[in-house]
């Protein structure tokens, strides 16, 4: 994707090839951003960081000329996203074991009935938005092991934690996806007009 020049330069800390290897990767970086964060504000910091964080990395790596740029900066800013987001310690933990209660809030019951939902069906931005809803450890472990393939052992090497907590997360994260997307196509036909 990217000519060896445009390598060379970046180890060279060229600002106008950071800038053509930042405008040709956006659209897929500010998507892996938007499936990592809770919000669009999230996002935009993390694109940010996360960009900056993997072309030092990539920096580092001028002996290996056969380095294929686009591949390796995706697959660090991955990690780099999941560091983002477990840098901000009292969002990733405090949402991750304290869940807030409220009498209108509908709680959900695994032998409920409900309508399975074909996600291939649903509209991209009910995906996303239900994605952002979940708590940080459940939105982590889904997007690296779900959408980007990550292993669980992989995963679990990422997030610092044991393989049962990421499975545990994974199978909660799958459950209250579900949920949330059923919830967000609900509120969406209630809010049409008749």
């Amino acid at each position: 994707m990217f000519s060896a020049e445009t390598l060379s330069a970046l180890f060279k800390h060229d600002k106008i090839a950071q800038k053509q290897v930042f405008e040709t990767l956006y659209p897929k970086l500010s998507g892996i951003c938007n499936r990592y964060s809770k919000n669009q504000i999230q996002a935009n910091e993390i694109l940010n960081a996360a960009f900056n964080n993997c072309l030092h990395k990539l920096q580092q790596q001028r002996h290996n000329q056969q380095l294929n740029v686009a591949e390796f900066i995706e697959k660090q800013f991955i990690i780099e996203c999941v560091d983002f987001i477990k840098s901000i310690r009292s969002e990733y933990y405090v949402s991750s074991t304290v869940y807030a209660t409220s009498t209108s809030d509908k709680t959900y019951d695994l032998f409920e009935d409900s309508v399975f939902v074909d996600v291939n069906t649903a509209n991209n931005e009910i995906i996303i938005k239900s994605l952002q809803q979940l708590v940080p450890s459940q939105r982590l472990i889904f997007n690296l092991h779900v959408v980007d393939s990550y292993t669980l052992k992989d995963a679990a090497q990422i997030l610092e934690a044991s393989e049962e907590t990421v499975k545990s997360n994974l199978e909660k994260a799958r459950f209250n996806l579900q949920k949330n997307i059923e919830k967000n196509i609900k509120s969406i036909k209630n809010e049409q007009p008749l």
